[in-house]
């Protein structure tokens, strides 16, 4: 079941909905501004409703707000190194939103436009044509994304053709907290992650285009630990970014497989993330300080579990040869990423 509904009005007058799918006891809220989900409601041990994902009340928020909850991210997710890549010996500059890197596809990425929104079974389809030389980047490209929520699970598919050789690497932005968002920190949920290797970064959290081995490191999640367990702890990475705010190489061959794992004590809400993204990013809220629906957020309250290509391999061959970000006139960008929530008692 879908129900629409307007949310409001930009700045600049654009009409902003709201799109409510319900599953069973569950529910999400899909705004058409950023194609960011507001909310994501699940019943915990005890049938009573927990919305686990971090959001804000009112699109002047939306507008404002620098946290990107909830939010698509393209064209490029990540830090793209010093806003530039080539393509067959032509360079592209593209916006320089941090001092010497973009980030999340510039100063106007696709959390900051708005979609149109379609109801379809089970959810909703956000659809935006990124104009060529939107934000430095080549190419009319054509983008849509499918929301769904169906028998708890709620995923997120993606598909983009540009009509020029382009760079495409989108990500959704959901910040979770299984005790619920701005209740408690989220530090004492519960993580695993199906990875041997990060990518170590230097002080602009850039990765170095090193690999780094897990085991016997912080970064170890394969088995399952609380996300604030070594959080603080001595590690030059975890200095560098404050934090979790690092690219996990997945173990999945870019075949459509769980890659990690989250659970909460307190609810019993257990969240399970699959995809057939060859990356996922691991952000522990370390700059997030504000207010937000259902409380204050501070830092750590929550984490981000992103789904995406490898951190900038448009400018490193040796990520590059394990996933390019690269597409030709014409080539599909296609991929999944689902979480599937149940509780333990």
């Amino acid at each position: 079941m879908v129900e629409k509904r307007v949310f409001g009005k930009t700045k600049s007058g654009e009409v902003v909905y709201a799109f409510t799918v319900k599953d069973g006891e569950r529910s999400a809220v899909i705004l058409t501004y950023g194609g960011a989900v507001q909310s994501l409601v699940v019943p915990d041990r005890e049938g009573n409703p927990v919305d686990v994902l971090l959001g804000y009340d009112t699109l002047r928020e939306y507008e404002e707000g620098d946290a990107f909850f909830g939010a698509l991210i393209g064209r490029v997710g990540n830090r793209l190194g010093g806003a530039k890549f080539s393509i067959d010996g032509t360079e592209y500059r593209v916006s320089r939103n941090e001092p010497f890197h973009s980030l999340h596809g510039g100063f106007r990425g696709f959390d900051k436009v708005v979609w149109q929104g379609e109801e379809i079974e089970n959810g909703v389809k956000l659809s935006y044509l990124s104009k060529d030389g939107e934000e430095g980047y080549p190419g009319n490209l054509q983008v849509e994304v499918r929301y769904t929520f169906f028998n708890g699970e709620f995923s997120v598919d993606y598909h983009a053709v540009s009509d020029k050789a382009t760079a495409i690497a989108m990500t959704w932005h959901g910040y979770f907290n299984l005790n619920g968002a701005g209740r408690e920190s989220g530090t004492d949920n519960f993580l695993q992650i199906r990875s041997d290797e990060i990518l170590p970064s230097d002080e602009n959290l850039l990765p170095t285009g090193e690999f780094r081995k897990v085991k016997g490191t912080p970064f170890d999640f394969n088995e399952a630990k609380r996300m604030g367990k070594d959080l603080f702890a001595d590690d030059i990475d975890l200095k560098h970014g404050k934090g979790y705010d690092h690219c996990f190489l997945l173990r999945n061959g870019k075949r459509f497989e769980k890659c990690a794992e989250a659970y909460s004590e307190r609810t019993g809400i257990c969240m399970e993330c699959f995809t057939d993204l060859p990356a996922l990013q691991l952000y522990s809220a370390n700059y997030v300080d504000q207010k937000g629906k259902g409380g204050y957020y501070a830092p750590n309250c929550a984490y981000a579990l992103e789904a995406q290509a490898i951190t900038n391999n448009l400018n490193v061959p040796a990520y590059a040869k394990l996933s390019s970000s690269l597409y030709r006139a014409g080539e599909e960008y296609r991929y999944r990423t689902s979480y599937r929530f149940g509780v333990k008692q």
